[in-house]
C-alpha cells in the first residue's frame, strides 16, 4: 500500500501555514502527527529555539541527536541544559558502527579524506535508520541559509527519508532566532558567542572570516550541507 501523501496535498498544507508562527506551525505538526512526529537537532540555536517550543506544547515528539563521535563538547552540555530546563530526553543515536570499526573500514580521519562519505556514514544514514517508520520529522533549517534551503517549503515530502518534512522556521532570520532566546531565556551553545554560527563536528567546524558566508566555517567551506538537507 502506497502512505505517500499527495505532493499537491502537502503544498495546499503549506501553503495555509505561510505566514503562521513557528509554535503554532508546530501545534498543527503535533496534532497532526504526534506521536508519529520526530526531530533531528544538533543543538544548534534554531534546534534550542524548536525544542523549548515543543516542550511549551507538550505533545509527545521524539527528538534526538545525531552523534557523531566528533561532536563538541559543548554541544553535548548543551543537551544536558535543554534536557533539564525542560524536562525531556533528547536522544542520542549513533552510526551502526563505532568509531573503530569505521576506521578500521575506511582508514582514519575519514572526515578528511571524504568528508561526503563521512557525513554519510555517520550522519545520513543513522538519521534514515532513526525515522524508519515515523510519519514526520521536524527540522530546523531557514531559508536564508543555503541554496538549497531557499527552495525548501514549510510542509514537504522527503523522497530521500520517505515521510514529511516540517520546517517550522523557514521564514526566520539569524536575528529571530536570538529575538526568540533572549526573550524565552532558551539555554543555548556557548559556541555561538566564540564566533560560531554553525556548528557541526569539531574537526570540519570553525568559525568563518569576519563577513564571510556564517556556514563557511563548515567543511574548510568547500560544502554547505552534511546530506541532510541537501535536496535532488
Amino acid at each position: 500500500m502506497n502512505t505517500t501523501p499527495a505532493i499537491e496535498d502537502l503544498a495546499a498544507v503549506s501553503r495555509s501555514l505561510g505566514g503562521r508562527s513557528p509554535a503554532e506551525i508546530l501545534d498543527w505538526a503535533t496534532r497532526r502527527y504526534s506521536p508519529g512526529l520526530t526531530m533531528a537537532t544538533a543543538m544548534g540555536a534554531e534546534g534550542c529555539c524548536l525544542v523549548a517550543m515543543l516542550a511549551s506544547i507538550g505533545r509527545p515528539v521524539r527528538v534526538f541527536n545525531i552523534d557523531t563521535d566528533y561532536q563538541f563538547e559543548e554541544t553535548l552540555e548543551t543537551k544536558a541544559r535543554l534536557e533539564e530546563k525542560y524536562g525531556i530526553t533528547i536522544e542520542r543515536v549513533h552510526a551502526s558502527l563505532t568509531r573503530e570499526e569505521i576506521e578500521a573500514i575506511h582508514g582514519p580521519d575519514l572526515w578528511k579524506r571524504d568528508p561526503v562519505a563521512c557525513c554519510r556514514i555517520r550522519k545520513v544514514e543513522p538519521l534514515r535508520e532513526t525515522v524508519a517508520g515515523a510519519a514526520a520529522w521536524i527540522s530546523a533549517i531557514r531559508r536564508d541559509q543555503t541554496p538549497d534551503r531557499a527552495k525548501a517549503e514549510i510542509v514537504e515530502w522527503d523522497a530521500k527519508f520517505g515521510l514529511v518534512k516540517i520546517n517550522p522556521l523557514l521564514a526566520w532570520t539569524w536575528k529571530d532566532v536570538w529575538s526568540y532566546i533572549h526573550t524565552h531565556d532558551v539555554p543555548f551553545n556557548p559556541l555561538h558567542e566564540r564566533g560560531y554560527p554553525s556548528i557541526g563536528c569539531r574537526p570540519c567546524t570553525k568559525p568563518p572570516a569576519e563577513g564571510a558566508d556564517p556556514r563557511s566555517g563548515r567543511w574548510n567551506g568547500e560544502r554547505t550541507e552534511c546530506g541532510l538537507h541537501a535536496r535532488g
